[in-house]
């Protein structure tokens, strides 16, 4: 299981659909769940395909996760003082996470990070950044202070 798809699943609850694929966890799930279905262009429109086209159930929306209220509540059970909010080291462990160099290259590369990993510092306010977008494009509510 990838970095992220770990932190997916200890944000997020087991049922919900972000922490159901985590193949493709990266990306956001909600892509794959709005792809339409259509006949192909050569299937004449009958009454019986038209019904069933219409019938379909629509793509209902991404249930929303308070990621920043699941992490407060994660910080007062815990008696380590995390500033998870701006470190991403601080985020890591917060989760129970490993928060080593090692594991933090592993999820730039995840993430495609294409900046320097040796530069520490700037790899992590990066990952930081991304990882809160990514959260919030799998249906997490994110600040947008926490976001940028």
């Amino acid at each position: 299981m990838s970095i992220f798809s770990t932190i997916l699943n200890k944000i997020f609850p087991h049922d919900h659909p972000a922490t159901a694929s985590s193949a493709s966890a990266a990306a956001p799930v909600a892509a794959a769940a709005s792809t339409p279905t259509t006949a192909p262009a050569n299937t004449p429109s009958t009454p019986s395909t038209a019904a069933a086209q219409s019938s379909q159930p629509s793509a209902t929306p991404m249930p929303t996760v308070d990621v920043e209220a699941v992490l407060t509540r994660k910080q007062e059970g815990n008696s380590q003082q995390l500033n998870w909010r701006t470190s991403i080291v601080d985020l890591l462990k917060l989760l129970e996470l490993d928060s080593s160099l090692n594991a933090r290259k592993q999820l730039a590369s995840e993430l495609h990070y294409t900046g320097n990993t040796e530069d520490c510092a700037a790899m992590n306010v990066w990952l930081h950044r991304e990882v809160m977008q990514k959260l919030a494009e799998n249906g997490g509510k994110v600040p947008e202070g926490l976001k940028a």
